[in-house]
């Protein structure tokens, strides 16, 4: 099969599409003969083997993990002898992370791990930007976001942004989205009620309150925001880094105010399920979309790359394989 590998850190061009031995499946796993899978920062992040301490799980010295890419959509092309779950030539979507391996045309996974049917109606492409829970997870479970609510999006038009905001939109939130201005009509459609252009106004120096502050973009800090937070509210980032480590124990215990990370690829297989069944009623009731800038195929993952480190993308960057079938 055809797999995008890296077998050193640095930038797009070290990622080669080659052949690699297609796994088989044994026991309970499925194997998926994947159609679509994201392009988003932490594969770039991964790719480059920062921040450093990251190299921890990515690999110290080498990339411990080749082939990249987590959230996929695809079809069930072979099955172990014990599955039940699953049929071949079913459609299911889903992610591998935290070990990666979607940037190939086959992915092995357990009819356990964090795999479901594909939502009808969605195309690969959009079922594989569903399948990621980081927007979800952030906003009802660590934020327990409800209506009445107010919350900024600080990233609104990128991967995580986009579902964000449609996310506080159905919890009932009133949102308000932070991204260039040339994004700002696409951030309004999602469901923001306002949009700050961050190449003219500091949401910081805004005067405005906010219950929740998602910094989906990880460009803001806790201490930046922090005089922008409600009473009781909550500062939300994506981006790990020595600072967040320290406030977060401290806010839990001490004052009002509290900054909160997570790492929502090592949650267990059973959580990611029922997150993707949750996606998949939202999509059934309208209620959540996939935004997509540009769909790349396998052969031209570098390119996509390129188009993920510019850091200007409108939603998700897809790559596309087409394999046999």
């Amino acid at each position: 099969m055809k797999a995008a590998v890296h077998h050193r850190y640095g930038p797009p061009d070290v990622v080669t599409v080659t052949d690699v031995p297609t796994p088989v499946p044994r026991g309970d796993q499925v194997l998926v003969r994947i159609r679509a899978a994201t392009v988003g920062v932490v594969d770039s992040l991964a790719r480059q083997g920062t921040p450093r301490y990251a190299r921890l799980h990515f690999g110290m010295r080498r990339p411990r993990f080749p082939v990249l890419g987590s959230d996929f959509a695809g079809v069930i092309g072979a099955a172990g002898p014990t599955v039940t779950r699953f049929a071949v030539g079913d459609e299911v979507f889903g992610t591998t992370a935290p070990r990666f391996g979607a940037h190939a045309e086959y992915a092995l996974l357990s009819e356990d791990g964090a795999l479901e049917p594909k939502p009808a109606g969605l195309t690969f492409p959009e079922a594989a930007v569903l399948a990621d829970g980081t927007a979800l997870c952030f906003l009802r479970d660590k934020a327990n976001l409800r209506s009445g609510q107010t919350i900024l999006v600080n990233g609104a038009s990128g991967a995580v942004g986009t579902v964000a905001v449609q996310l506080a939109r159905h919890f009932g939130a009133t949102v308000t989205g932070v991204c260039g201005g040339a994004s700002a009509g696409l951030v309004r459609d999602l469901g923001a009620s306002a949009v700050t252009d961050y190449t003219q106004a500091d949401f910081t120096r805004a005067g405005q309150a906010y219950d929740v502050i998602f910094d989906v973009a990880g460009k803001s800090s806790f201490a930046r925001c922090r005089g922008v937070l409600a009473g009781t509210g909550i500062y939300l980032t994506t981006a790990p880094g020595p600072a967040i480590f320290v406030q977060m124990p401290w806010t839990a215990r001490f004052g009002s105010r509290r900054a909160v990370v997570a790492f929502t690829g090592l949650r267990s297989p059973d959580a990611k399920r029922a997150d993707l069944r949750y996606t998949a009623e939202l999509v059934a009731s309208s209620e959540l979309a996939a935004v997509i800038d540009a769909c790349y195929p396998l052969e031209r993952i570098a390119d996509a790359y390129r188009h993920v480190d510019a850091g200007h993308k409108k939603g998700n960057v897809i790559v596309t394989m087409t394999g046999p079938a």
